[in-house]
This record gives structure tokens, C-alpha cells and sequence, in this order.
């Protein structure tokens, strides 16, 4: 029992010995503070999300623009919305951030700072959906860089129904001059007596090109076939057929083959003077047309009357292949 008791006391000072000489030949190990924090930036705070600050707000500033608005269909709409989300920040977006900068910080959608393209898609957000605007972003409009503004005032506007800056067709001369001047002409459209809208014919918004390319290859956004018979047998209903015996160019290249759509010096907006100097453009002996020739009792020279008094119906006929009455 000594003994081992002897043994035991003697290891121990032993491992206890050996720990003190390892300790001492070691250096002193020096604890540094970490610079991982300093080095690391402190992350940024985040921004916080702008909120709906109703339109009673906006009104504080913008009383004069608020007042011709509330008349319009787009505040009338946002009234069914929700409260806090109606009037201009249904357009514009959330405004708290706006306000609390005193006006400095603009709103989510300042609409006079942002593109063509970035107010057209704002206001597709809501229009899209009607089959009216549907083709927009693809029209001939866009693609030349008009914009929703451009045509459209959304706090002005005293067209209650569109909308629309000016009152056709003011609107579209400001760009399309040269149509200005066929209207004016002895037999026109009755567009300038506010009869016929420039609308009435075409959409501009847009339409899908196999159905709006006239045979030169222009796309002018009809509403109608490629032949354009579609839009003007809107109102020409007598010439819309179908007929037993059909005259083939009405059927394959449309009324602009023989018509000046918009106006003319010449009755029926013909795109001659003579009717027979337009008839002679296919119905001659040359071996290329395909249209039949004149008949040799038709003397141009002594006989020169209008083909259309014996040829009445030379759209189209139920009773006769040569077109009589």
C-alpha cells in the first residue's frame, strides 16, 4: 500500500515536470484583436418600400392638375380600387418617399422623364387587354417611336371618351401632312367636315400586318383585309357582294386599285380622269393582261363614252357576266 501510493505521487510529479519544460520552451503566444469588422463595409440600410399616400395628398401640390383629372374615365375607374391605391397613384405609384422629400425624389413613374416605350408598356398595364390595343407594341406607331402621350392627355384632355390631345383630325396631320391636302381636294372623304374620322378606317394602335399591307407593301393599320374592301364596304355596303359574276380586281387587289382613298380630283376619287383611260389599263389587246380586250364595235375614236354607262354594275353583278345593269 506505501508502495504504490509512493509510485503513484512520483508519476505525477513526473507529467507535471514535463508540462513545465514544454511551457517554458514555447513563446508566449500574443491575442491580437480581429480586424475582420473594420475591414468588412457595414451593410447599407435598406431602402424603405414607398407606400400609397392617397390622392387627398397629391392634391396638396398638384390641386390645378387634379381638378380637370377627376372628370375623366381613368378616375372614375381607380375609384373602385382600392382606397389608398386610386387617383394618381394608381398611374404614377406609391408617393410616400415623393412627399417626404418635399417633392425632390420623384415618383415610381414620372411619366415626362421616362421613354416612349416605358409609358406605353405603363399603360398597357391596364389597356392591353382591349382587342383595340392588342397589337401596339407591334404597330407602325411604336416602331416609329410613338407614344401613348404623344397622341393622348391624360390630365387635359377635354374628350371625355379617348382621351386624345387634340380632336381628329388636327391630331393626325400634326404628323401625317401629307394627307392634309387630299382631303381638300374637289371629291374627298368628308374627314374635315367631321362626317368620317380617321379612326373609322384605321386603328392606331395597331393591326396585324397580313391585314392592314395595302398591295405596295405599306402597312396602314386598316381595319380590314389586305385589299382594304373590308373597311370601305363598311359604309359602301351596296359594293360588298359577294356577287355571281364578281369583277376580279375588286376581288383580288380592293377598291385601291381604281380609287384614291382620300381624296381625288377626280369624281368617284378615281385615280384618272377618264373612266375608259382606267378601264384601257387592263382591258386592252395586249397579250400580257389577262383581262379581255375591247371589242373591235367599241371605237375609241368615235364612239369615246364612258364604259361605266352601259357597264352599271362594274363592282359586281347577280345577272350579268359583262357587268349590266
Amino acid at each position: 500500500m506505501g508502495s504504490n501510493y509512493k509510485w503513484q505521487k512520483w508519476s505525477m510529479a513526473a507529467v507535471l515536470g514535463v508540462a513545465g519544460l514544454i511551457t517554458t520552451q514555447l513563446p508566449a503566444r500574443t491575442v491580437r484583436p480581429s480586424t475582420n469588422a473594420a475591414q468588412k463595409p457595414a451593410a447599407p440600410a435598406a431602402k424603405a418600400a414607398a407606400e400609397y399616400v392617397g390622392m387627398d395628398t397629391c392634391k396638396t401640390c398638384h390641386a390645378d392638375v387634379d381638378k380637370q383629372w377627376e372628370s375623366t374615365p381613368h378616375y372614375k375607374m381607380l375609384q373602385f380600387k382600392q382606397k389608398s391605391k386610386q387617383g394618381c397613384e394608381g398611374c404614377h405609384g406609391p408617393g410616400s418617399i415623393h412627399v417626404a422629400s418635399g417633392g425632390q425624389t420623384p415618383v415610381p413613374y414620372d411619366f415626362p422623364k421616362m421613354t416612349e416605350q416605358a409609358i406605353s408598356e405603363r399603360c398597357l398595364a391596364c389597356h392591353q387587354s382591349r382587342h383595340e390595343n392588342m397589337e401596339f407594341m407591334t404597330s407602325v406607331h411604336f416602331r416609329q417611336g410613338v407614344g401613348c402621350t404623344d397622341c393622348h392627355s391624360i390630365h387635359q384632355s377635354t374628350d371625355r371618351e379617348t382621351l386624345l390631345a387634340k380632336p381628329q383630325p388636327e391630331l393626325c396631320y400634326g404628323c401625317h401632312r401629307e394627307i392634309q391636302p387630299l382631303l381638300r381636294m374637289p371629291f374627298h372623304h368628308r374627314v374635315n367636315e367631321g362626317m368620317v374620322r380617321c379612326t373609322d378606317c384605321h386603328n392606331p394602335h395597331g393591326a396585324l400586318a397580313s391585314a392592314s399591307i395595302e398591295p405596295g407593301g405599306q402597312n396602314k393599320q386598316l381595319r380590314s383585309s389586305p385589299q382594304g374592301t373590308a373597311v370601305c364596304t363598311t359604309c359602301h355596303v351596296d359594293k360588298a357582294g359577294p356577287f355571281v359574276f364578281e369583277h376580279e380586281p375588286v376581288v383580288t387587289d380592293g377598291c385601291l386599285d381604281c380609287h384614291v382613298p382620300h381624296g381625288s380630283p377626280n369624281p368617284h376619287m378615281l385615280k384618272v380622269a377618264n373612266v375608259n383611260q382606267l378601264c384601257l389599263q387592263c382591258h386592252t389587246g395586249s397579250t400580257v393582261s389577262n383581262a379581255p380586250g375591247i371589242p373591235s364595235f367599241h371605237n375609241q375614236t368615235t364612239q369615246f363614252q364612258s364604259c361605266t354607262l352601259c357597264h352599271t354594275q362594274i363592282h359586281g353583278s347577280n345577272f350579268s357576266p359583262d357587268f349590266f345593269k
